[in-house]
């Protein structure tokens, strides 16, 4: 089993070692009829599904040291991270298939975290709900799934997230796309559940996602949801401020 050891400074000069656990998981998915890959951190906690950004693998966030900068939150057993590929390439950035095909393999996506990751994480952890998250695009796969499946999700945290999908389907519209794009079912959804969520949208002063996030945000005001628009001043669309971001959200789930 992979694992890294650091020293962390605590109060009173003691120090404790903290073992960050890793493992890696590959299963075949009957709702995609592929594999999927995944990176899972700690052992026990509340259980938090984060996504990758644009056409990121399993390892990005920990590559990228959004991991490391939780790990405290892991190693006292606050979280269990589950880190699963995206279907990206075969979705919404796929431009050599038709949009209704984007579309539908996006709607297979959305039925592997229901029925299968989801009900996976919940069960190990013994927890009824999931956190999710996402930087990026990552941010957009988060938000869909809190939105349409909210009975099944206690946090959303997103940091520099894009939600409007319609700029990636070529003017085809259909069902499929509507009920993947929150920014267009979100308003008229009523689940009582979406009351419930503890909802933070992070973005930055100079983040090019800034005005989708304010534009979420208009909608969760216009339905009365309670959540933080959190915009970071002097900050950009990148891996430092999300970095900073995420302990500080993890910090909100109780």
């Amino acid at each position: 089993m992979p694992f890294s050891v650091k020293p962390l400074n605590l109060p009173h000069r003691k120090l404790k070692w903290l073992i960050l656990i890793e493992k890696y998981h590959r299963w075949y998915s009957p709702n995609l009829n592929l594999h999927v890959e995944m990176l899972v951190f700690g052992d026990r906690g509340f259980p938090l599904i984060l996504f990758p950004t644009t056409k990121g693998r399993y390892h990005q966030n920990k590559d990228f040291g959004l991991i490391d900068s939780v790990k405290w939150f892991i190693d006292e057993g606050l979280v269990k991270i589950y880190c699963p590929d995206t279907l990206d390439d075969r979705t919404w950035y796929d431009k050599g298939i038709h949009p209704a095909d984007r579309a539908r393999n996006y709607s297979w996506y959305d039925k592997m975290l229901l029925h299968e990751l989801a009900p996976w994480a919940m069960h190990e952890t013994g927890i009824g709900k999931v956190a999710v998250a996402g930087c990026s695009f990552g941010g957009y796969h988060a938000a869909n799934f809190a939105f349409k499946h909210p009975e099944k999700v206690a946090h959303l945290f997103t940091m520099g997230g894009a939600f409007d999908i319609k700029m990636f389907t070529d003017g085809f519209y259909n069902d499929d796309i509507f009920y993947n794009n929150p920014v267009d079912y979100l308003p008229g959804s009523d689940i009582a559940d979406l009351w419930n969520i503890n909802i933070i949208l992070g973005t930055s002063e100079h983040d090019i996602c800034k005005d989708y996030n304010i534009q979420l945000s208009n909608i969760l005001n216009k339905k009365g949801i309670n959540h933080w628009l959190d915009i970071r001043p002097n900050a950009s669309h990148d891996w430092p401020i999300w970095k900073e971001m995420f302990p500080h959200y993890l910090s909100t789930i109780k």
